[in-house]
């Protein structure tokens, strides 16, 4: 059973690097906004073949590749049009 402590003694223990492992409950703990949703996009071949180079440059998955210029590319988006 995992320990309870106020959440003013996890910060300062966090932020102190201290490990408060002991104090996490995993069977609980879920990740937030990170729900999978499977999608189908049509694109040009030219830019399947782009995205396959890139993916072997970086040895990474055509899907790694097209996640990270996305989440960049809103990312970037955000920040412009955020006043």
């Amino acid at each position: 059973m995992n320990k309870s402590l106020p959440a003013e003694d996890l910060d300062r223990m966090f932020d102190s690097g201290e490990d408060i492992s002991e104090y996490i409950d995993r069977e609980s703990t879920r990740r937030l906004n990170l729900e999978v949703r499977r999608i189908n996009v049509d694109m040009p071949v030219w830019m399947i073949e782009a995205l396959d180079r890139e993916a072997g440059r970086l040895n990474i998955s055509r899907q790694a590749v097209l996640k990270t210029k996305l989440d960049r590319a809103l990312k970037a988006e955000t920040s412009t049009s955020a006043p």
